[in-house]
């Protein structure tokens, strides 16, 4: 497994990470039993990178990544904070931090934080210095090493990136949303800052396995979310509409090298973008947790695959979410 320096974190991360989202919730059923094989399968094949967040599953993920965190104490385990409360500006001050800092812990089982980043707040809340100031407070109180940010938009991305320590940006970054190739990705290698990029897959569309016919349960987001009504519309299917997305991944199929998976190409492709730190894609069972990890051992792809991802892009996806985020 390639592993990757964030300058600003002071540590190197592996290329391939893993999100636990799906093992919280809002992705159908996923068995605590399965949950803790996929952490392991992961860790197993090299990951060392796992990305959480207080609100899946109510603390859930981190309760299981804190259990498995305890079992193998060499991993590095990014969480989110922010999502508890009603989402306006006036949310995101120091006393707020403290308590959601203090769960966290407890659900991981640690003292310290790895890294806490800001789950996709109101856009105001980047720019505000009472925000930064409580975060450093909290690294030079022993609560957390560092803090990041989760985001929605490219601006987002940038205004955070202007702060000295911002240590890494979340971004969703896959062969369905290129706009932070333009600026986010090279202003982060600049800053030294690391980049996150989730949803690699546009929500398993880019795995290549769904159809026109394809149901998903009552209490998977791909379901209730698809057009945002209970989250950001971009987290799901990354914002494509899903006949849309079916006829790009269609394309996308004869890009595939020999010998690999559509996800593993569509992994591979952000591996190949500069400035990305770490992928984190998802898994809900220990065989596709070693699959995704697999996409770090292939080639880089060609000029001709690139290419081609970036002309499915501009014929059918950039019109409809480019300016959006």
């Amino acid at each position: 497994m390639e592993n990757r320096k964030i300058a600003r974190l002071g540590r190197e991360v592996s290329v391939v990470g893993l999100g636990c989202w799906q093992l919280g919730a809002d992705w159908g059923e996923v068995d605590e039993n399965d949950a803790l094989a996929v952490l392991h399968a992961a860790a197993d094949n090299g990951v060392t990178f796992f990305d959480t967040a207080d609100v899946y599953g109510d603390g859930r993920s981190e309760r299981l990544v804190g259990r498995f965190l305890a079992e193998r104490g060499d991993v590095f385990v990014a969480t989110k904070m922010g999502r508890r409360v009603e989402q306006v500006p006036e949310n995101y001050v120091a006393a707020n931090f403290r308590e959601w800092n203090d769960r966290s812990r407890r659900n991981l089982g640690v003292d310290t934080l790895d890294l806490v980043q800001l789950h996709c707040p109101p856009t105001p809340v980047y720019s505000s210095d009472a925000v930064y100031d409580a975060l450093d407070a909290m690294v030079d109180e022993g609560r957390i090493k560092a803090y990041g940010v989760s985001v929605e938009t490219c601006e987002e991305a940038l205004t955070a990136l202007a702060r000295p320590n911002v240590a890494s940006v979340q971004i969703i970054l896959n062969c369905l949303r290129l706009k932070p190739l333009e600026r986010v990705l090279p202003a982060a290698a600049e800053a030294g800052a690391g980049i996150i990029a989730r949803v690699p897959l546009a929500s398993g569309l880019l795995s290549g396995r769904y159809t026109a016919q394809t149901t998903f349960a009552e209490n998977d987001h791909r379901n209730y979310n698809r057009h945002g009504d209970a989250f950001d519309v971009g987290e799901t299917f990354s914002g494509v509409p899903y006949e849309v997305g079916l006829e790009a991944v269609e394309r996308l199929r004869g890009l595939v090298p020999a010998g690999a998976t559509l996800a593993q190409f569509a992994l591979r492709w952000i591996i190949d973008q500069p400035g990305v730190s770490t992928v984190i894609p998802g898994a809900r069972n220990a065989g596709q947790a070693e699959a995704n990890t697999a996409a770090a051992s292939l080639a880089p792809l060609s000029s001709e695959a690139l290419a081609g991802v970036r002309e499915t892009y501009d014929e059918l996806i950039r019109p409809l979410v480019h300016d959006r985020w």
